[in-house]
């Protein structure tokens, strides 16, 4: 088993920044990617970004060239350094990471970030 906890999250206003925390523990020898997804009200769930043991990262669309994923292996945290914010970003953003072996997806409890205008 394996255990997220993010942290991070608050309130801030459009164009401001934020960074992101989520720790893994536990059997982490079973996770490689590790991925943010955020769930707002009346939307489903997004993707955000992802990233490899190895450092590959890719992101969506809506954040591109505004949020930055890196993690830290020897930690086995993952971060999203977040900047110019705005309103569209506010929702619980959650860390997930898939077992390699069995292919059960790992979640963590989720961090609320939002944006005012």
């Amino acid at each position: 088993q394996v255990q997220l906890v993010e942290s991070g999250g608050g309130l801030v206003q459009a164009g401001g920044s934020l960074r992101l925390s989520c720790v893994a523990s536990g059997s982490t020898f079973r996770i490689n990617a590790m991925d943010w997804y955020r769930e707002a009200p009346g939307k489903q769930r997004e993707f955000v970004a992802a990233i490899t043991r190895a450092g590959n990262a890719n992101y969506a669309d809506s954040v591109k060239g505004r949020f930055t994923i890196s993690r830290d292996n020897a930690k086995n945290t993952v971060y999203l350094q977040m900047l110019s914010l705005e309103p569209a970003d506010t929702g619980v953003y959650r860390c997930r990471s898939l077992d390699y072996i069995t292919t059960n997806p790992y979640w963590g409890q989720g961090t609320q970030v939002t944006v005012s205008s």
